[in-house]
């Protein structure tokens, strides 16, 4: 059986650094065929621009790809015709076919003192957001016009919201909470129609002899996203999964991060169609004030990795091993300067590795 084949996408500013520490926690479990491509700002110092076509076909040929971080001020610019790094991800994104973006939030019993939120409201919290990727207004047509005006266009299609729709269901255990804004946009009405009628028909599928029958007693309820935002915070437990249009997804994904204590701590997974690799990334992004000082948590890069393992590789039991090896680092004392402690990405690297 030949090794698995993953592409490493360091990225900017700490990107480079927790990569290589999940990188040291993967080949402790296992062989694996592991190359390395620039994308984001390194892409575009050394190509001009932020995702290459020699990069993409990488992707695209391997089983996986493991991202670091994109971005920084050094190439923040307000010219439209400008290359930024942002550009790169979300060029693996379309190019990867990937629409399904899965942010688990579950707050480690070690670290329940470690959120902003009181104790009481987040323990038992874990929830997952399901986001969709390729659509919404980070793909509409956005351009200027005369006069000093700008546009942009959000668009969703049917089967756009029907395939995200269909990982969120199938994601959940109890519930699905599809976040929109349908007083207002229409986009969102055609969201919340859509939503009702694949759930209306998982339900009547259910009640025949080919269906799964766990699909029956999966709930609905629609949620505007002012709301969802306020609930999160307030009543974190109740969530199972978030299912949301991509800015709406990307914005409530970051405000569920500090449940954690951290965004540090939070993985994801990003997945197209079945046989397409997958892109698995840390939450956060490539803080630039701290690269190059040891303190960058690699946590939520090496919980990707055990993403990557899962969703990616198919290998569970190794994911299993690694989420519970992060968490009992967490148990012993593990804490990195954004979750009040003093532990470098050397530290917690090690940390994770002894207990693995």
């Amino acid at each position: 059986m030949s090794a698995a084949r993953i592409v490493t996408l360091p990225g900017d500013g700490i990107g480079p650094e927790v990569i290589a520490a999940a990188l040291t926690v993967l080949h402790r479990l296992g062989d694996f065929e592991v190359t390395e491509h620039a994308v984001g700002g390194a892409s575009i110092d050394a190509h001009g621009t932020a995702l290459t076509d020699e990069t993409l076909d990488a992707c695209r040929t391997s089983d996986a790809v493991l991202l670091g971080a994109v971005g920084g001020p050094k190439w923040d610019s307000t010219d439209p015709a400008a290359p930024r790094p942002e550009q790169g991800l979300l060029g693996l994104r379309k190019g990867l076919g990937l629409f399904a973006n899965l942010r688990p939030v579950r707050p480690s019993a070690a670290l329940l003192d470690a959120s902003p939120l009181k104790r009481e409201r987040i323990e038992g919290t874990d929830l997952l957001v399901v986001r969709e990727l390729t659509g919404g207004i980070y793909f509409g047509e956005r351009g200027r016009t005369g006069g000093g005006a700008a546009f942009d266009t959000c668009a969703y299609s049917v089967p756009e919201i029907e395939r995200i729709a269909e990982v969120g269901f199938r994601s959940a255990r109890r519930r699905v909470t599809s976040v929109d804004k349908a007083n207002v946009l229409e986009t969102s009405r055609l969201w919340r129609e859509t939503v009702e009628r694949y759930a209306g028909d998982l339900r009547r599928a259910a009640r025949g002899e080919d269906a799964d029958p766990r699909e029956d007693v999966i709930e609905l309820e629609h949620m505007l996203v002012d709301n969802a935002a306020m609930q999160l915070v307030s009543r974190p437990r109740d969530f199972d999964v978030i299912l949301t249009e991509n800015m709406f997804g990307d914005i409530l994904s970051d405000e569920a991060a500090m449940l954690t204590g951290s965004i540090g701590m939070l993985p994801s997974a990003s997945l197209g169609a079945p046989g397409t690799p997958g892109l698995f990334e840390p939450v956060h992004g490539s803080a630039p004030d701290i690269a190059g000082t040891g303190q960058a948590n690699p946590l939520a890069t090496i919980g990707s990795v055990a993403m990557l393992l899962r969703h990616g590789l198919a290998r569970p039991e190794e994911a299993d091993a690694l989420d519970a090896a992060i968490d009992s680092a967490l148990d012993g004392g593990l804490r990195t300067p954004d979750l009040g402690g003093q532990a470098t990405t050397e530290d917690a690297t090690a940390a994770v590795l002894t207990r693995l």
